[in-house]
């Protein structure tokens, strides 16, 4: 079953199938046990009013048994013998005894209280009946009245005699409307349950296809977005605020998000195909002209083009490992010793970096030493390309971080470009004509490495005028940086 409709009203279905037997079940159980304690009670009233004759000393057969139709009653002793019974009684069972006629040996008292056994008058005293006040016990059995076998629910009643006779009168109403009323009501259960439940499964089936009907409409925006790879389109966003409103959004901002990612990398291919042509076609052409006049080939300008090329395919190599989601390595790098060392390999530069490292504090931080080298030696790159006359380093401990900061005396970079500077293939005007062959990826790299090792790479503007990169990277929990 592959609806989620299909599915949904089968689950509705069988959860209120369950809840309406559990409900029907304890409907009867109660309504069956109301039923029984009335007809307890009618019994009860009918063995307490037998009881009174007797210890009032009206003889057994002079007992007034009531309605014996819908109330048979049946008298015994202690011994379980049988002393009186309904007339039309004819079988029972149910009360201990199954007789219906008097036994001959069961004690018959005498009106006028004589007995050669009991000398002493006051032994005919009838104040000394008594009927038991307790709960009369209950139990269902049958009995056959006028050839007539029902169901009964019989109480029993304990009467003491003056005589010291304990007595048991057994009288029973009948359970024939208690069953009628169970049956009636099971009947009418059992016919309705499957129509509840068809109208329980055919509500569900419209409600579900109701509320699923914009999921069906986001499926089919997607299926055509797919078939013309257009990430410009988005999918219908219902008004309500439900779970498939907020699908609906998130799906879009999916799709806005993979539109920006694939029109940043058409971008990047069309950016780097073109920095990628102009070296390819200088060092062609020298080539060219080299194989038809040796003496003319610029060796120094096709080794230049070609480390330009080794340079510009590095750099793409690594961004698109970056982009991949390569994770830095664990290994912890000393910026202090890092920052001089990259120094150390400009000594014949045009212009030789000031380096200035703090002494206290903590200057290792966690992750990747040639792609955290790669960071400083570009913005060593940046600064010395657009520097008058010096550039400085500077690294120190800073609360919970470390910083790497350089510094140029150029012109600086205008306040509304400090974003840009870091986008891909962006170099400034003022730039260009200062530019010796980078593709203005270098500070692009920087950004994101400083990224992926949870730091950040931010520009403004020097002291005494032009650029201040400021590089800011954690350093691992537990170590002690603060400045100094």
């Amino acid at each position: 079953m592959r609806s989620v409709r299909a599915r949904a009203s089968l689950g509705a279905t069988l959860v209120v199938a369950v809840a309406l037997i559990a409900a029907g079940l304890a409907v009867l159980a109660v309504l069956r046990g109301n039923l029984t304690d009335r007809a307890g009670l009618e019994a009860e009233v009918a063995a307490r009013e037998v009881a009174g004759q007797i210890a009032l000393g009206v003889p057994y057969a002079d007992l007034d048994m009531g309605d014996e139709d819908t109330h048979p009653v049946q008298v015994t002793d202690e011994e379980g013998r049988v002393v009186a019974a309904s007339e039309d009684l004819e079988a029972i069972t149910g009360t201990g005894a199954a007789g219906v006629v008097p036994a001959p040996s069961a004690p018959v008292p005498s009106p006028g209280g004589d007995d050669d056994d009991h000398g002493d008058d006051d032994d005919d005293d009838p104040a000394r009946s008594q009927v038991a006040s307790g709960t009369p016990d209950f139990a269902n059995g049958t009995a056959t009245v006028d050839g007539e076998r029902g169901d009964y629910r019989f109480a029993a009643v304990e009467v003491t005699t003056g005589r010291d006779v304990t007595l048991t009168v057994h009288a029973g109403a009948p359970l024939a409307a208690e069953q009628e009323a169970v049956d009636t009501v099971r009947t009418a259960m059992l016919t309705g349950l499957p129509l509840m439940l068809l109208v329980v499964a055919g509500v569900t089936w419209l409600v579900t296809r109701r509320a699923l009907r914009p999921v069906e409409g986001i499926r089919r925006e997607l299926s055509a977005i797919t078939a013309s790879e257009d990430l410009g389109r988005r999918v219908p966003e219902p008004d309500s605020r439900d779970e498939i409103a907020r699908l609906a959004r998130t799906t879009n901002e999916t799709l806005a998000v993979l539109e920006a990612s694939v029109d940043r990398q058409r971008r990047f291919v069309a950016d780097a195909s073109h920095e990628l042509r102009s070296p390819i076609a200088s060092l062609r052409t020298q080539l060219e002209v080299g194989e038809a006049h040796p003496e003319l080939l610029d060796v120094p300008g096709a080794v230049a083009d070609t480390v330009r090329l080794q340079v510009l395919a590095a750099d793409l190599l690594l961004l698109a490992r970056l982009d991949a989601g390569e994770r830095p390595g664990s290994a912890a790098v000393d910026l202090g010793a890092l920052v001089r060392e990259e120094v150390s390999q400009r000594a014949g530069d045009r212009i030789v970096p000031e380096v200035s490292v703090a002494d206290t504090g903590a200057l290792e931080v966690t992750g990747s030493r040639g792609q955290l080298a790669r960071v400083v030696g570009n913005l060593l790159d940046n600064a010395e390309r657009h520097a008058e006359r010096s550039v400085a380093v500077s690294v120190r401990a800073e609360g919970s971080g470390v910083l790497v900061e350089v510094t140029d005396d150029g012109s600086g970079v205008p306040e509304a470009e400090r974003e840009r500077v870091f986008e891909r293939f962006v170099r400034l005007d003022d730039a260009r004509s200062r530019d010796d062959g980078g593709a203005g990826l270098g500070l692009a790299i920087a950004r994101d490495v400083a990224t992926r090792h949870g730091g950040t790479l931010t520009v403004g503007a020097a002291p005494g005028g032009g650029a201040r990169f400021t590089l800011r990277l954690p350093v691992p929990p537990g170590t002690d940086s603060e400045e100094g």
